[in-house]
């Protein structure tokens, strides 16, 4: 053995030890650590830093090989000593005058690579162990005192990263340089895909994605039906045992890995099917999502008028019953009192006495003027869903506005809606904090307000209050729909997605508790003015934005102000949480098809024509009970089961002890012990008991008093299966193509392990993952294409070249240490 000593600039001394060896097979095999194209054989001692590695001296006086056109010259002479020394991308390499050749084969972006150097020297391995800070290292593979050197190599192993570390002179541990955790904005981490360009654009898509119209129609309903501030109570334990674990599962998912939902289950292909569903309950549901914007924006632009058009009676679209025809009035005794509940002063109609007895006998119910131009006007609803009609086209042109802005929105990607969610998520809070105010000092809010945060605890006995609770956090937070992992997969990977989860997730809660105060405040006032109780004028959806909230607005002072600023609030509500589902259906496309990924405007193009055509039968007379249906039927249970599904796959399949590992290397830190403990036990058992409860409690749909027909009953029904169908399917695709394993049971197990590509995306954040045996750094240059010949691990170190490994050699490798496949040929 000959040992060379040489000097960096930096005046460490470094020493190395060569060794001539024929045959590779000498190293016993270990895990790949470079993004280099080795052979699974490759020596253990290669490892991946700057300053250390392997070289690998080639025998040009046999066969000069391919490398003579590669390299720039060489010296015939053999050197009597070799010195190293840094050069500008800090590799090391021999000086000129040394007689060495000093220009390693090396490619721009891979400084681990072996450095393969041409002289007539002895053939062999030059191996560096040194780093900065370390004494001098030696390694042997012929004699006695090597032999020791490699027990003591084997004996200074760290246990966690596995890193080989040896010392002559002292026992000391090489700890791996702590990872630059550093995050630049302004310029892409990952070129090829891209990242947010704000800081707060992540923060903020996600807050815009979560915070949407079910927080100002539908929390304030369920919290006065299910008992006032009662309601809060399971509503805060459900976020706190579902809605976060699910959030941050997702979002550390799609962070980890920075892909879309239908490529990010690379950890288990088999249940690949789970991103499928995802996406086409995400598309399904910005179809008809879209149609509640088109509506906020014909509201908008029918408010830039001095007389709202629903705030008289006076209009061809009124009836005979709208309210200020039958107003309610007080019959003294000198007026006539009749037994259906009118009232008449010296023979002429003055009002309603009794509605309930006018209800009764009359059988005609007084409508509100906004619920008939909302019925009448806007909608022109028809009888039933099998009476659609054609298209309005004011509807129609409305939805085709929808969707151009929503187009223009994601032209670029997250480069533009991560500049449009700093507007449209920042001033809903402004005008709700707006309507606040001026609600809270109307005659009456605080009759509403006390509908709405009352507590009745008898209620917490009630199973169907903590159901609300539970379906509620789904439909706010967003976990199971694929928007999270679609939004968090532009994030840099050291990015503090925790912290951001609990923003968001805490954001989400208090914006929904705010809004409820924002709008029993308007109803408190509503049923002052009418003369009835609050609860006679409380509902939900589409009934709360487009019929008693503006009729509330129209007996304000400056009603034409309070409109624009309301339906402008819903319309930035809701296009947020529209560009989130649009944005998770073009990731899966794109990251599905990644030769789309330059075409993204196309695409875009392709799935905005498409959903507005789909979208049109919304715009008939028909088209209300046709969104009725798909909003019950698209994502209810079948959100639930593949929120359940998710979480078991990655706690039970993947492993739970791993996917700490990997938020640990992406936080810098272990999670908390409470995240294990809730995604393998509290939220998949709490998910079961919500969907038990969601089959037993099961009615057929109805809007209104309308029932749907049987049909329609069977139509929602494949609505929901033509989701989560694709889980299956997919799984029996996959084992039906899966090519190794005996039985199905070997393919199904082969298709629950992580493939060579599961991973961070950069091989820079792969490196750091040495807690898996097996784990490969650079699987795309393993895997072809190899951006050079490394002859040094050829296994006769002859002249022959060596070729490329064949991807069903590697992909069925099996490690030394576990005897199992690390690895699929998904």
């Amino acid at each position: 053995m000959t040992e060379i000593k040489g000097t960096r600039n930096r005046g460490q001394n470094v020493s190395l030890s060569t060794s001539t060896i024929p045959s590779y097979g000498e190293f016993e095999p270990g895990p790949r650590q470079a993004s280099s194209p080795l052979t699974p054989d490759s020596p253990k001692q290669f490892l991946n830093h700057v300053d250390r590695g392997v070289y690998v001296i080639k025998d040009l006086s046999e066969d000069p090989g391919p490398f003579v056109d590669r390299l720039p010259y060489r010296t015939p002479s053999r050197p009597k000593e070799i010195r190293l020394s840094p050069c500008d991308n800090n590799i090391l390499t021999t000086s000129p005058d040394n007689g060495r050749l000093t220009t390693p084969v090396q490619e721009q972006g891979q400084p681990e690579s072996p450095h393969v150097f041409l002289s007539p020297v002895d053939k062999g391995i030059f191996v560096i162990n040194s780093t900065f800070d370390s004494s001098q290292t030696s390694l042997s593979n012929n004699n006695n005192d090597a032999n020791n050197d490699k027990k003591k190599n084997h004996a200074e192993k760290d246990k966690n990263s596995k890193k080989y570390v040896t010392n002559q002179n002292e026992a000391t541990s090489a700890e791996r340089k702590p990872p630059d955790r550093r995050q630049i904005y302004g310029v892409d981490e990952n070129k090829e895909r891209g990242n947010w360009t704000g800081r707060l654009d992540f923060l903020l898509s996600m807050l815009g994605y979560c915070v949407g119209l079910g927080n100002i129609w539908r929390f304030p309903y369920l919290c006065y039906r299910n008992g006032g501030g009662a309601f809060l109570l399971p509503f805060i334990i459900m976020m706190l045992l579902i809605g976060i674990p699910l959030f941050y599962l997702e979002a550390a998912l799609g962070q980890f890995c920075s892909r879309g939902p239908t490529t990010c289950w690379e950890f288990a292909p088999l249940f690949k099917g789970l991103g499928i569903a995802m996406i086409i309950m995400s598309g399904l549901t910005s179809i008809y999502y879209n149609v509640l914007i088109t509506w906020s924006v014909l509201y908008f632009f029918s408010s830039f008028t001095s007389d709202l058009p629903w705030s008289n009676c006076d209009n061809k679209w009124n009836t005979k019953d709208c309210t200020l025809k039958l107003p309610k009035v007080t019959c003294f005794g000198t007026e006539q009192k009749f037994a259906n509940g009118t009232c008449y002063s010296n023979h002429v109609f003055k009002g309603i006495w009794n509605d309930a007895i006018f209800k009764n006998v009359t059988g005609r119910r007084r409508v509100s003027p906004t619920e008939e131009y909302w019925n009448n006007k806007f909608l022109s609803i028809s009888s039933g869903i099998d009476d659609l009609g054609e298209p309005k086209y004011e509807l129609a042109l409305g939805l085709l506005f929808a969707w151009i802005l929503c187009f223009l929105c994601l032209l670029k990607g997250i480069k533009t809606t991560g500049k449009v969610v700093y507007v449209t998520v920042i001033f809903p809070y402004i005008v709700l904090f707006i309507l606040f105010f001026r609600g809270i000092t109307l005659e009456g809010a605080g009759q509403g307000i006390y509908y709405y945060i009352v507590p009745n605890f008898e209620r917490l006995l009630d199973a169907k209050v903590w159901r609300d609770a539970a379906v509620q956090i789904f439909y706010s937070m967003g976990p199971g729909w694929g928007g999270l992992i679609a939004l968090a997969s532009y994030n840099r990977f050291h990015n503090n997605v925790f912290r951001d989860s609990l923003v968001v997730s805490l954001g989400d809660c208090v914006t929904s508790i705010f809004g409820g105060f924002v709008i029993f405040s308007f109803l408190g006032h509503m049923a002052s003015q009418m003369n009835v109780e609050v609860k006679d004028v409380v509902t939900n959806g589409a009934g709360l934005a487009f019929v008693v909230y503006p009729e509330a607005i129209q007996s304000l002072p400056l009603p034409t102000l309070w409109s624009i600023l309301f339906f402008l609030m819903l319309i930035t509500l809701g296009i947020d949480s529209q560009f989130a589902m649009l944005e998770s259906v073009l990731t899966g496309i794109v990251d599905y098809f990644p030769a789309l990924r330059s075409k993204k405007t196309l695409v875009m193009l392709v799935i905005s024509i498409v959903f507005y055509i789909l979208g049109l039968p919304m715009t008939t007379p028909g088209g209300m009970y046709i969104l009725q249906l798909m909003d019950h039927y698209v994502a209810s249970w079948s959100l639930l089961i593949v929120g359940l599904t998710e979480v078991l796959v990655i706690s039970y399949v993947y492993g739970i002890n791993r996917y700490l590992k990997d938020l640990e290397i992406m936080l810098g830190r272990p999670p908390f012990l409470c995240w294990k403990i809730c995604w393998m036990f509290v939220s998949p058992i709490i998910i079961c008991i919500i969907l038990l409860f969601a089959w037993v409690d099961y009615s057929p749909i109805q809007y209104g008093s309308y029932s749907y027909p049987e049909w329609a009953e069977a139509l929602g029904w494949l609505m929901s299966f033509f989701s989560i169908i694709f889980i299956p399917i997919v799984m029996l695709y996959k084992i039906n193509k899966e090519d190794e394993g005996k039985n199905a049971w070997e393919k199904v197990k082969l298709l629950c392990t992580p493939s060579r590509e599961w991973g961070p995306a950069l091989v820079r954040h792969r490196e750091l993952v040495d807690y898996v045996d097996g784990f490969v750094a650079d699987p795309w240059v393993e895997s072809g294409s190899h951006q050079y010949v490394n002859y040094g691990y050829d296994a006769s170190m002859g002249s022959h070249t060596t070729t490329d490994v064949s991807r069903q050699s590697w992909a069925s490798g099996y490690t030394q240490n576990s005897h199992v496949s690390y690895e699929s040929a998904v």
